[in-house]
C-alpha cells in the first residue's frame, strides 16, 4: 500500500492513494486552514468507521442475513497535549434489515473489532474503544417486475 501527500498551499494537502484516488485534507482554522476539507485526524476516524462498517456488512451478508443498511456514528476524545492521539472512541452502529437478530449483529461487530478492522485495532493501541448498536427493522420489499 502506498500514498503520496503533497502540500497544496496554506494548510491544504492533497493525498493521492495507491489505488488512484485523490482527496484533500486541511489543517484547523487556527493553524491557517479555511475549513474547506476534513482534518487529517477526522480522516483517520472516518477511515476506522468505514473499515468496521464494511466488515459488519460483509460478515452479515456472508451469513446470508438480510442486512440493508449500516451506519456507524463515532465519537472520539483526544489527548490534550501533543501528540494529541485518540484516547477514547465510541462506535454506535445502526444496522437495518429484515429479521436481524441482536446476537448476530453483536457477533459481527465483535469480529470486526477483535479480528478484521485493522484501523480500529491500531487505534485501540492508544484509545479505549467502546461499541453499542441498534437494529432498525425494515419492511419486505415487493418486487413488481
Amino acid at each position: 500500500m502506498e500514498c503520496t501527500v503533497k502540500w497544496a498551499g496554506n494548510a491544504q494537502f492533497i493525498a493521492e492513494t495507491g489505488s488512484g484516488h485523490a482527496l484533500i485534507m486541511e489543517g484547523a482554522a487556527d493553524l491557517g486552514g479555511k475549513n474547506l476539507a476534513p482534518r487529517p485526524m477526522e480522516m483517520i476516524l472516518a477511515g476506522a468507521g468505514g473499515c468496521t462498517a464494511y466488515d459488519v456488512v460483509l460478515i452479515l451478508k456472508r451469513g446470508r442475513h438480510a442486512v440493508e443498511g449500516c451506519e456507524v456514528k463515532l465519537q472520539a476524545e483526544r489527548a490534550e497535549i501533543d501528540p494529541k492521539v485518540f484516547t477514547k472512541i465510541h462506535y454506535h452502529y445502526v444496522v437495518s434489515g429484515r429479521k436481524l437478530k441482536p446476537e448476530v449483529v453483536e457477533r459481527a461487530i465483535k469480529l470486526s473489532a477483535d479480528k478484521y478492522c485493522s484501523a480500529s485495532i491500531m487505534l485501540g493501541k492508544t484509545a479505549e474503544i467502546t461499541h453499542d448498536f441498534e437494529i432498525v427493522e425494515t419492511s419486505e420489499r415487493s418486487d413488481s417486475n
